[in-house]
């Protein structure tokens, strides 16, 4: 197989982490936990993983009496089988997360072993499995995508699941199970530790905090991994985009972002790149906006550069929009619970104003609502061109303007969609570090007999010797939401925080942003090697939330 230079030198870099993580270590409790929300039926839900207390990993010099084969303080483990599963979207970084954990488990005993389980959760499931050895984890160290094993989006939901695991784990001898995935996959794997501590068949579970989308955070978790290197792809294609329409002077370009559930994407790629426009969704839902609104305000942006001779400029659009606008977020759910329980649709099973509004769509964004929904019973929001509905709607707004002699410019256009470019990258140094970290901390929380737990990095504006390693309990972040039509357990989504630190720069510059001439941002490439101010950098959002 031909490699690139950047694939054959990257492959010896070796990722930096915390220094609790080097030596010895010691897993020290901290407060115990509620959910946060729906206390009493997530309890219901967990009896045996609700409450636990949060995990923090030191060195061993901290006090620890233990024996080490207890705490989990490192060397003198006994060797374990441990089984890995990629689970739903790519994310950069996946491949360090199974080289941490790789080194940590061999670290602790070089006779354990970990099987690396294909095509996601339905890989335990079928018992369709290879064993990681070092030669094939040194191929994947550093590298985008989760082709080491593949990934799938196979919900792990049912008792005849979770018992065909124990089969194929019995058979392997596998005691723990790391899960890598987003809200939904991590969701399973407290449901599947849930089970296996009733059943006590001496399996663990642990997850880690994968989405590009960096809806997985909370006090706690405080970016999820991908999102970094995401983030700064899609902002190297918006620099080239402005850089060209500053140079050619005659497009607009609608840039349709990732992010179906929250605008972090958007958000993040407007601080790196400073857009004439960037619609956040939270926004739209908290100001009660209609598609109309929407339109007038994008509308009104292109009027005022026209007027300053600027036929040109760029608007980001978070692919979920639509499901934020609220007369749209309504009819969507009647439509989610429709399908749920038939596979025919009736726009006569509609409210008689859901049907209104879904009658007075554009066809091909009717259609599209309609569509197959995705496996937890959600609308397929990608799949739902937002750029040219509102190019086209701006357009007819601007002709409306022209005739009434407000509007005197010229819209032409280009419409672009980012989601797959940025989800499988070469990792960039901050999740590479913070990658290899979460595989690490992983084989610490499974060495301590920790299960229901999600491995956590924490101080990530700090040095990655400074990052603050342990893991909190999956029950701590959940509530109950409406999925395919029933209450299901779900670890809550966080949105944009329009009072947060990141929203507020936005909102302070975008006057600003929207009629000027020099405020572009060029980011460039993602940079591997170099002065760390360049190549080490987290998230513009990551720096704003948690910097004085």
């Amino acid at each position: 197989m031909k490699e690139s230079a950047l694939q054959i030198a990257h492959r010896g870099y070796q990722p930096k982490m915390p220094q609790a993580l080097r030596g010895a270590v010691c897993l020290k409790e901290g407060e115990k936990t509620e959910s946060v929300a729906d206390q009493a039926a997530i309890k219901e839900l967990f009896p045996k993983t609700y409450g636990l207390p949060v995990i923090e990993i030191a060195d061993n010099g901290c006090g620890c009496e233990k024996e080490k084969e207890q705490c989990g303080c490192g060397s003198g483990q006994a060797a374990r089988n441990v089984g890995v599963i990629l689970s739903g979207g790519q994310a950069p970084g996946g491949h360090n997360v199974i080289s941490g954990l790789f080194d940590g488990l061999k670290r602790m005993n070089k006779d354990s072993r970990l099987y690396g389980f294909l095509g996601g959760p339905s890989g335990l499931i079928d018992g369709k499995y290879i064993e990681l050895t070092a030669d094939i984890i040194d191929r994947y160290r550093n590298t985008g995508g989760f082709d080491i094993i593949g990934s799938g989006r196979t919900k792990l939901e049912e008792t005849w699941q979770f018992d065909k695991g124990i089969e194929v784990c019995n058979r392997l001898g596998i005691t723990a199970i790391v899960i890598i995935g987003g809200d939904d996959s991590n969701t399973n794997a407290c449901v599947l530790a849930e089970y296996y501590l009733q059943k006590q068949c001496g399996i663990q579970v642990i997850g880690c905090p994968k989405t590009i989308d960096g809806d997985l955070k909370n006090r706690m978790i405080e970016t999820s991994f991908g999102f970094d290197t995401a983030c700064k792809v899609y902002s190297e294609l918006i620099g080239n985009i402005q850089r060209d329409a500053n140079s050619a002077k005659k497009y607009w370009h609608f840039i349709r972002l990732m992010g179906r559930s929250a605008s972090h994407i958007a958000l993040e790629c407007a601080l790196q790149t400073q857009p004439n426009m960037c619609i956040i969704s939270e926004e739209v839902e908290a100001r009660k906006m209609t598609l109309g609104d929407i339109v007038e305000d994008i509308a009104r942006v292109v009027a005022a550069r026209a007027a300053k001779g600027l036929n040109f400029g760029t608007v980001l659009v978070p692919e979920g929009l639509i499901e934020f606008i609220p007369a749209m977020r309504a009819l969507i759910q009647e439509l989610n619970d429709l399908l749920a329980d038939s596979k025919e649709f009736d726009v006569n099973g509609l409210t008689a104003e859901a049907k209104q509004l879904y009658l007075s769509l554009p066809e091909a964004i009717a259609k599209q609502l309609t569509m197959d929904r995705d496996p937890h019973g959600n609308v397929q929001v990608s799949l739902i061109e937002t750029e040219k509905l509102l190019i086209e709607m701006v357009g007819k707004r601007l002709a409306e303007m022209k005739a009434a002699g407000e509007y005197t410019g010229k819209f032409a256009t280009q419409h672009h969609f980012f989601g797959y470019e940025g989800r499988c990258a070469v990792p960039s140094n901050f999740d590479a570090d913070y990658c290899y970290s979460l595989g690490q901390t992983a084989a610490q929380l499974i060495a301590g007999g920790r299960t229901g737990y999600m491995a956590t990095v924490r101080n990530l504006i700090r040095p990655a010797e400074q990052w603050t390693a342990g893991g909190v309990p999956v029950t701590m972040m959940m509530n109950m939401e409406r999925r395919n039509g029933k209450m299901k357990p779900v670890i809550q989504k966080a949105l944009v925080e329009l009072d947060g630190k990141p929203y507020q720069y936005l909102a302070a510059h975008r006057e600003e942003w929207a009629v000027s001439t020099d405020t572009y941002i060029f980011p460039g490439p993602i940079q591997y090697y170099g002065p760390s101010e360049v190549c080490d950098q987290p998230t513009v959002t990551l720096k704003l939330e948690h910097e004085a």
